[in-house]
C-alpha cells in the first residue's frame, strides 16, 4: 500500500512538472476555465437539471473567467473523484480545482499543488441515524463507516479511532452521491467527511430530522482553491481572485455597487483594486478593471456564501470562524497596494 501511494505521487508529480506552460495563455486562447469540481455536493458544486453548474466553489471558477477573460459564463467544468482530482490537475487536463480540497504539507510540496488561499475552515465530523441514539463520536466503537477513499478524512479516521482505542468497520465509497446512497441503504452506520459537507448531505435528504451531525470536530480541514505548481502567474491570479472577494466584502463593495464604486471613492484600497487609481492588473497580466468583472460575477465572499450556504439556505451553515476577521473570524486578506 505504502508503495502504491509512493508510485502515485511520483507520477503526479512527474505530470506536475509536464504541466507547467503559462495557463493564462493557454484559457485565452481556448476562451474560457477548464475547472475541477466535486462529483456533486449541494450548495457546493452541483449540475441542476439543465446540467448548469452552481454553488460556492462553481462561483470561484465564474470569478477566475471573469478576471481572465471578462466572462463569468466562459468556464467548463469537470466533476472529479477524491482519486481523480490531483491527477487531471497535474495532467492539464483542468487548469485549477475548486472543490473541497484541504491544503496539507504533502499536497503542497510532494504531489506540487499550490493552494491560492483558503477559501472555507472546516473540520471533519460525523453523520449518523437518529434511531440508533448515538450522540458523540467516542459511542462509535465498532461501527460501519462510509469512507471516500483518497481523502484526508481517510487518515484523521484512522487516527481518531485509535487514540481512542475503538475499532471500526470501513465501507469505501469513491463519491458523495455513492455515500448518499450507502448510508440510506444502512450499508453502513455513519458517514463521515467535512462537516460542511454532511450539513449538504443532510439537506439534500428526504427526512433531515431522521440524521443526526455529532458535536465531535477531529480534525483541521483547509479548504481552497489550488493550481499547478509551476506557473506563479497563474497562481497570483488565483490567489487575487479569492483576495478581491474578500476584500470587497470587508469594504462593502456588492455586485449591486461595485461599477458605481468603480468610478471613484474616497478610500484609495478600494480605488486600487477596482482600477481607479494605479495599475495592479498589469501586474498579473489582466485589465485594470479585472477585479470589477470578478465582483460583478456572483459578488464578495459574503454574497457568495450567504447565497449558496448560508444560514438562510437549505444547508445552513453560520459564518463561524469563517466570518471576516473583523467579525472575530479567520478570513482576512492581504492589502491591496
Amino acid at each position: 500500500m505504502k508503495r502504491t501511494l509512493l508510485v502515485s505521487a511520483v507520477a503526479i508529480a512527474g505530470l506536475a512538472g509536464m504541466a507547467t506552460a503559462a495557463t493564462l495563455d493557454d484559457v485565452r486562447a481556448k476562451g474560457f476555465v477548464q475547472c475541477g469540481v466535486s462529483t456533486g455536493l449541494v450548495g457546493f458544486a452541483a449540475p441542476d437539471a439543465d446540467g448548469n453548474w452552481d454553488g460556492f466553489d462553481v462561483a470561484f471558477c465564474r470569478a477566475m473567467a471573469a478576471a481572465v477573460l471578462g466572462d463569468p459564463s466562459a468556464v467548463k467544468f469537470t466533476p472529479t473523484t477524491g482519486k481523480t482530482r490531483f491527477t487531471a490537475l497535474a495532467s492539464g487536463e483542468v487548469d485549477l480545482l475548486a472543490r473541497n480540497t484541504t491544503w496539507t504539507f504533502s499536497r503542497d510540496t510532494d504531489l506540487k499543488q499550490t493552494f491560492v488561499g483558503v477559501n472555507y475552515y472546516d473540520g471533519q465530523g460525523f453523520m449518523t441515524h437518529a434511531s440508533l441514539g448515538v450522540s458523540s463520536a467516542h459511542e462509535l466503537d465498532g461501527a460501519t463507516i462510509c469512507i471516500q477513499t483518497g481523502t484526508t478524512t481517510e487518515l484523521n479516521l484512522a487516527d481518531f479511532f485509535r487514540a481512542n482505542s475503538m475499532s471500526y468497520e470501513p465501507v469505501p465509497i469513491e463519491t458523495n452521491a455513492e455515500a448518499r446512497q450507502q448510508y440510506l441503504s444502512e450499508a453502513c452506520d455513519v458517514y463521515t467527511t467535512d462537516r460542511s459537507g454532511l450539513a449538504a448531505t443532510r439537506a439534500s435528504l428526504e427526512n433531515p430530522d431522521d440524521h443526526v451531525v455529532l458535536p465531535e470536530i477531529i480534525s483541521k480541514e483547509p479548504l481552497g482553491p489550488l493550481v499547478r505548481h509551476g506557473d506563479d502567474q497563474w497562481a497570483d491570479i488565483g490567489r487575487w481572485v479569492l483576495n478581491a472577494l474578500i476584500t470587497a466584502e470587508e469594504k462593502g463593495i456588492t455586485a449591486a455597487n461595485v461599477v458605481e464604486m468603480a468610478a471613484g471613492t474616497n478610500d484609495p484600497e478600494v480605488n486600487r483594486l477596482l482600477g481607479s487609481e494605479g495599475d495592479l492588473g498589469s501586474m498579473i497580466g489582466l485589465n485594470s478593471d479585472w477585479a470589477v468583472h470578478v465582483i460583478s460575477a456572483g459578488g464578495n465572499y459574503g454574497e457568495i456564501f450567504e447565497r449558496n450556504i448560508g444560514s438562510d439556505t437549505p444547508i445552513g451553515l453560520e459564518r463561524g470562524v469563517n466570518a471576516l476577521w473583523t467579525d472575530g473570524g479567520l478570513i482576512y486578506s492581504p492589502p491591496f497596494r
